[in-house]
C-alpha cells in the first residue's frame, strides 16, 4: 500500500500550467527527493499536497485516502506534516510554545474547558508541556525553550521548525528545501539528522532541495520537476547519469 500517490495533478493560475500530470507514488519508510530548476513547481507540488491549493485536476491519496478538497489542519490531522523554504515560526512566541502549539491538533478537552480552564484543561496542559520539553531535549533545544523563537540562530530555527512538524506526530514529512541559508558543515548535521529522525520516528520523508550534495547523499529516490512536469525519476546514480536531467537542471553531473 502506497503513503503517498498522486495521479495527473494539475494547478492552473490563470493560463498558467504550474504543475501539470504530477504524478509520484511514494512508499512508507521511503525517503524521497524532489528537484527541478526554480520556478519548476516543487513549493506548488508541495501546496497542493498539504491543502493550501486544490487542485484543478487530478487525485492525491494519503494511506489509500483522497485528501482532496480538505483543509491543511485537516490534512496535518490525517498525518502529513511540513516545514517551509522560508521558515515559519510563531516568531513571537517561546520556543516552547512553538512546540506546544502542534501538539493541540490532539487535545481532547473542549471550548468551555479551555475558557474556563476547568476539567481536563491542565492536566492535558501538563502533559503537552512535558511532551514538548521532551521534543526540545531531542533537538538540542531544551536550554532555550524559554526564549523568544525570532531571537534563535538559523540553524537553530530551522531545528525548531522541523521539531514543531514532528510534534504533530505525522507519518508522512514534507521537507522545503530544508538546507536553505546553511553552510557546508550545517548542511551536514542537517543530513545526518534528516537519516536520523527517519529512523527515530518511522516517518516517510519526501524533501524539495538544491542542494546536490544533500539530496545525491540521503535520498532513496529522487523525482525530477522541469516546468510542472515531471521528467526522471529513479535512484541517485540514475538521475545523475540522465541525460535528459542533466540538459534541463543539472547542467553537468554531480560528483
Amino acid at each position: 500500500m502506497s503513503m503517498l500517490k498522486t495521479d495527473k495533478l494539475s494547478k492552473v493560475f490563470g493560463g498558467l500550467r504550474a504543475v501539470s500530470n504530477f504524478t509520484i507514488d511514494i512508499q512508507p519508510g521511503e525517503l524521497v527527493g524532489l528537484i527541478g530548476p526554480n520556478g519548476a513547481g516543487k513549493t506548488t507540488a508541495f501546496n497542493l499536497l498539504t491543502g493550501v491549493y486544490e487542485p484543478t485536476d487530478g487525485t492525491i491519496e494519503f494511506d489509500d485516502k483522497s485528501v482532496v478538497g480538505l483543509k491543511p489542519y485537516q490534512i496535518t490531522q490525517r498525518g502529513i506534516a511540513r516545514t517551509f523554504q522560508n521558515i515559519r515560526l510563531f516568531a513571537d512566541l517561546s520556543v516552547l510554545d512553538n512546540v506546544k502549539i502542534a501538539y493541540h491538533f490532539h487535545v481532547k478537552y473542549g471550548l468551555l474547558e479551555s475558557v474556563f480552564r476547568i476539567g481536563r484543561y491542565y492536566p492535558e496542559e501538563a502533559e503537552i508541556t512535558a511532551k514538548a520539553v521532551e521534543f526540545l531535549k531531542i533537538f538540542n533545544l531544551e536550554d532555550k525553550k524559554d526564549e523568544i523563537a525570532k531571537n534563535l540562530p538559523y540553524g537553530e530555527q530551522r531545528r525548531l521548525e522541523i521539531a514543531r512538524a514532528l510534534a504533530a506526530q505525522p507519518k508522512l514529512l514534507l521537507l522545503d528545501e530544508p538546507a536553505a541559508g546553511m553552510n557546508p558543515q550545517e548542511t551536514h548535521e542537517l543530513m545526518e539528522m534528516i537519516r536520523w529522525i527517519r529512523q527515530r520516528f518511522d516517518l516517510t520523508i519526501l524533501l524539495i532541495e538544491h542542494d546536490m550534495s544533500l539530496v545525491m547523499g540521503v535520498c532513496e529516490r529522487i523525482y525530477v520537476l522541469d516546468y510542472g512536469q515531471i521528467i526522471a525519476s529513479g535512484t541517485p546514480a540514475e538521475i545523475k547519469s540522465n541525460p535528459r536531467v542533466i540538459e534541463a537542471y543539472l547542467g553537468e553531473e554531480v560528483n
